[in-house]
């Protein structure tokens, strides 16, 4: 059984405001150390037959200047692949929601592996969704990205792990929703929430992000 607290410690998560070449942006840092070397975990995010184990099936020319597409999810093209430290793609889901992603790798202690994933946003697009939803709507953000990365650290330690039904299991919610509030004390740095505001955000974020339990009786 996963040791759901240990796995939500185990991330470092950020929410920061960041200049890019397009103007002001926003991003979603999320860091931990896997027990892997990095020849493994880059294999692990850059190898269609291995992402499908823990993220989406993809399809697509994998390689620098290709495209991608996540079944049931983002797609879009690859901007850098710099084995085996960094992949940059542009991470396009929904109309209006072209955003970018980075995923950087160092060595980390005792033959481990740093992983470093930031998600960035126009700041047009991160203020008019906070507008209209609030910061939950970015925990909601924040907790799917958590969901993947325990995602490939269960796939890189050899453990059963089905991207698609996992999270709707009771593991998978208390995980999710362990993770949502994992994202306060990032908010309130990020937005000066209060705790009314925040705890909003939390039950936002919570309600339109973890899945309902499943219907016992499968009806």
């Amino acid at each position: 059984m996963t040791d759901i607290v240990q796995q939500v410690n185990a991330t470092h998560r950020e929410i920061g405001d960041l200049a890019t070449s397009t103007g002001a942006g926003r991003s979603l840092l999320l860091r931990r150390t896997y027990d892997a070397p990095i020849e493994d975990v880059w294999s692990a995010c850059t190898e269609a037959d291995r992402i499908g184990r823990w993220l989406a099936p993809v399809e697509g020319d994998l390689r620098l200047g290709g495209t991608y597409q996540l079944k049931g999810n983002a797609g879009g093209d690859i901007l850098r692949c710099e084995k085996p430290s960094l992949i940059a793609v542009t991470w396009i889901f929904g109309e209006g929601m072209h955003t970018e992603l980075e995923v950087r790798l160092t060595p980390g202690a005792d033959g481990g592996t740093v992983l470093e994933l930031e998600h960035t946003s126009s700041a047009e697009i991160v203020d008019a969704l906070v507008r209209a939803h609030g910061p939950g709507h970015t925990i909601s953000m924040g907790c799917g990205w958590d969901l993947t990365l325990l995602g490939l650290d269960m796939h890189l330690r050899g453990d059963e792990f089905d991207p698609a039904t996992w999270g709707g299991t009771p593991e998978g919610r208390d995980f999710s929703i362990r993770a949502c509030h994992a994202w306060g004390p990032a908010v309130q740095a990020a937005w000066s929430t209060d705790d009314d505001a925040l705890a909003a955000a939390i039950a936002f974020s919570t309600r339109h992000f973890v899945p309902a339990p499943a219907d016992p009786s499968g009806d």
